[in-house]
């Protein structure tokens, strides 16, 4: 199974809009045109959707020979002031193209919409936990990264996290961010990419909710981040971890998880209940803080204690995969969640994993 935790209010939604005729023709003779590259049909497609929301592309793409320049100016002449309203998402969803584009990098563009990268907003990074600036040219500015570097830019594998991060990560797996914390926890340097330790913990984790591992070793990372929004997970055992942790952050939390106890195996039930018995004495310090992010925060730190993590490996090496996976789709259908968990029957559609995330040649 991979699961998708998101929010219940934030569903994506499609719209098709109808191209003019000659319009559509002219886009769609452009794509079979004989010899024309994959490099050029994306840039020109790129080009003509900049023009259909009234916005325009960087001037150094506005060269004659350039695709993105020829489909923006065919746009232009077709749309008219016909446009789409555009809003800053609309701005992020191009540029994180063109930045694609660019690079050859494949990107999904049916799921990938404006819509869905307003769905992985937030007001801190997940990393670094310092908030978002506005400003152009600052460390902490927003930046969609690809959290699995050998896919491309496709729904399930994006993220929202500050430049800074993004930079530090580079095509780092989940191991290599792991190591890297370990290092810096040895001294003597407390910082590398403008990270610390803490910061690396977290990266990796985040890394490996998109590496599928074996079940045993999933079962022992600690939740030191929680899943961002719309971030698929590949093993179970994590989607049941995050689900779990979640259960805190919100009122009614104790009936929730007898509930979801109930739905366990009696010896599963004894150890699930020793590790909740680890877990309530650090919800309660949580409790008088209102505050989101904070409480969000203090759930994940909650993993750093060893017992906790002791007890949770104990309890989750003793299910399979597929009863990790039963038991969230069992509480999800319960609504013991208080987010939206959605499976995924081809999770890795768009990934384009057999290229290494890069763009077909041809």
């Amino acid at each position: 199974m991979v699961a998708t935790i998101h929010r219940n209010a934030d569903d994506i939604t499609l719209q098709q809009l109808a191209l003019p005729m000659t319009a559509a023709e002219t886009l769609e003779d452009r794509k079979d045109e004989a010899g024309a590259s994959s490099h050029e049909r994306v840039g020109f497609e790129l080009g003509w959707d900049y023009a259909h929301h009234g916005l325009t592309p960087p001037v150094e793409q506005l060269f004659r020979q350039s695709p993105l320049q020829q489909g923006w100016q065919l746009g232009r002449s077709t749309f008219g002031a016909r446009t789409l309203k555009s809003h800053r998402h609309t701005q992020l969803w191009l540029s994180l193209r063109l930045h694609a584009w660019q690079r050859g990098r494949s990107f999904e563009t049916l799921l990938v919409t404006p819509n869905y990268l307003q769905q992985l907003d937030t007001s801190h990074c997940p990393v670094s936990r310092l908030p978002f600036s506005d400003e152009a040219d600052h460390p902490q500015r927003r930046s969609i990264d690809r959290v699995r570097d050998d896919a491309g830019y496709a729904a399930g594998n994006l993220a929202l996290m500050s430049h800074a991060a993004n930079v530090a990560k580079l095509d780092r797996s989940w191991q290599q961010c792991w190591a890297m914390g370990q290092s810096l926890r040895q001294g003597p340097m407390t910082m590398a990419g403008g990270l610390n330790a803490e910061a690396w913990e977290r990266m990796a984790i985040l890394a490996s909710f998109v590496t599928p591992m074996a079940h045993e070793l999933a079962a022992q990372l600690p939740m030191l981040v929680l899943p961002p929004n719309r971030l698929r997970l590949f093993n179970p055992v994590q989607a049941l971890q995050a689900l779990v942790t979640r259960q805190l952050a919100t009122p009614g939390w104790s009936q929730r998880l007898t509930r979801l106890e109930a739905l366990m195996a009696t010896q599963q039930r004894a150890d699930f209940s020793k590790f909740v018995l680890a877990l309530v004495p650090r919800v309660l310090r949580c409790q008088s803080l209102t505050d989101p992010m904070e409480i969000r925060w203090a759930l994940e730190d909650a993993w750093r204690d060893p017992l906790l993590q002791k007890r949770w490996t104990h309890f989750a090496q003793q299910l399979t995969p597929e009863q990790a996976e039963q038991l969230v789709q069992r509480a999800a259908k319960k609504q013991l969640s208080n987010v939206r968990v959605q499976s995924h029957a081809a999770p890795t559609d768009g990934w384009a994993l057999e290229r290494q995330g890069f763009r077909a040649a041809a």
